[in-house]
């Protein structure tokens, strides 16, 4: 294990010794301000988070519904660079000692240069990124700055990827595997449902890697549901709600660190 990589791999591994899944939380950088996500973060650790993931606002979300979407307005409204995103990182792992992922689009990366993203990401203490629109087949630059500075690659799969693909997203990816589970976006559900257990159990037929499961996780059964077959739940829309509609910011983070 290398860099902060090697912390995410020994929290999932410490979640599965003690026989649970582990929590991942999601929370857009910037959101709802720069220093109050950095409190976010903290109050999500703080409430039983093993891992979280900090997203960089982008203004064409593909994968994000309404809730996040609105969180990323108001982050990118306020004027969001990627080097918040960068003392995000910094300031929370250096205060909790969590693994801190980046999820991003791919083109805020390109734009930035890999190589400038990935070096900064590993010196303000990063884990890895979470690249859901950046494909396998064309991830070789990203990945070979990626392992040169000891971050994770994690990819994304889906319940219409056929196996053959699972085996070769897997294959690229370092870290765990995020499992989509359902199409479509980001966002509360009503049910989570069996296609995601099929989905891990594909997965895992092709990896060692942990799978953990997100979109649509969004009530406390939903996890326990996905807690019973992934190795970790993801859950994101339903914290980022409850921040939303708070009254004001300090009410939001307190009713995050309540609701973990």
């Amino acid at each position: 294990m290398s860099g902060n990589r090697g912390l995410l791999e020994s929290r999932l591994a410490e979640a599965a010794s003690e026989n649970r899944a582990a929590l991942v939380a999601y929370l857009p950088g910037g959101f709802p301000t720069v220093d109050g996500g950095i409190e976010a973060v903290k109050a999500a650790v703080a409430g039983g988070a093993d891992v979280i993931e900090v997203g960089l606002p982008h203004s064409d979300p593909v994968l994000d519904g309404p809730v996040i979407q609105t969180a990323d307005d108001i982050a990118l409204r306020g004027g969001l660079k990627i080097a918040d995103i960068m003392r995000t990182v910094r300031e929370t792992h250096e205060a909790t000692g969590a693994p801190i992922l980046v999820m991003t689009y791919w083109n805020p990366v390109d734009r930035y240069g890999v190589e400038r993203f990935t070096a900064e990401l590993a010196e303000a203490g990063g884990a890895g990124c979470i690249l859901p629109d950046l494909p396998v087949q064309e991830s070789g630059l990203w990945r070979e700055h990626a392992e040169k500075h000891g971050l994770a690659t994690v990819f994304v799969v889906a319940p219409s990827s056929k196996d053959a693909r699972l085996a070769t997203i897997t294959a690229a990816g370092s870290g765990f595997v995020y499992a989509s589970s359902l199409m479509g976006v980001t966002g509360t559900r009503e049910s989570v449902g069996e296609q995601a257990q099929d989905l891990v159990r594909r997965t895992r037929a092709t990896t060692d890697l942990p799978v953990c499961v997100g979109i649509g996780v969004s009530t406390a059964e939903h996890a326990r549901q996905v807690a019973g077959f992934a190795d970790g739940v993801i859950v994101g829309s339903a914290f980022v709600k409850l921040m939303l509609d708070a009254p004001d910011e300090a009410a939001g983070l307190a009713l995050s660190l309540i609701h973990i």
